[in-house]
């Protein structure tokens, strides 16, 4: 005989197929714990979502600062005696690659900030709709994973360019 696991994830109590089934809407059927449940299933997504949303507002802000220093740079290099003007084409052409690996970090970030968003949605929604949601949240979920990799892949890039053009002192 196998040995039941009362810990094991059960559906909720409105996916009986008694024969109230038929009489009770699926909201009808619906009890608190049921809800409860969606409730706590949902939640460590949401923690990861904040972070997401946190890795962006860094994202944001590297972005802004590169903005920034390039505007500075060009107007030094529409004074008619700009000195080390080959140095700043070349510290612009930096900042354009990091604008362009920040940009593609954001846009990952988002991407997989949006699905974790779908996947909370579905995870709560699997309460009131009974069908088995596993295989499109399993792959949602990868989906997501693997555009926040990606996301860091990118920022990750974006700092070997900042260390890499990086001059301190006079040197």
């Amino acid at each position: 005989m196998v040995p039941v696991n009362h810990n094991a994830w059960q559906p909720p109590s409105h996916y009986n197929h008694g024969p109230d089934r038929a009489r009770n809407s699926v909201v009808d059927g619906i009890e608190v714990v049921d809800i409860a449940h969606a409730i706590e299933l949902a939640l460590a997504p949401v923690f990861l979502l904040s972070g997401i949303w946190v890795f962006l507002g860094v994202l944001a802000s590297r972005l802004a600062r590169i903005v920034d220093r390039a505007r500075n740079m060009e107007k030094e290099l529409r004074v008619p005696e700009a000195r080390d003007a080959d140095r700043l084409r070349n510290q612009l052409q930096a900042l354009s690659k990091r604008a362009r690996y920040i940009n593609i970090a954001i846009t990952l970030g988002t991407v997989a900030a949006l699905l974790v968003a779908i996947v909370i949605a579905l995870l709560f929604s699997s309460t009131f709709i009974p069908l088995n949601l596993a295989p499109p949240l399993a792959l949602l979920f990868v989906l997501a994973m693997c555009a926040l990799v990606a996301a860091f892949v990118s920022f990750l890039i974006e700092v070997r360019v900042a260390i890499a053009v990086l001059r301190i002192g006079d040197g």
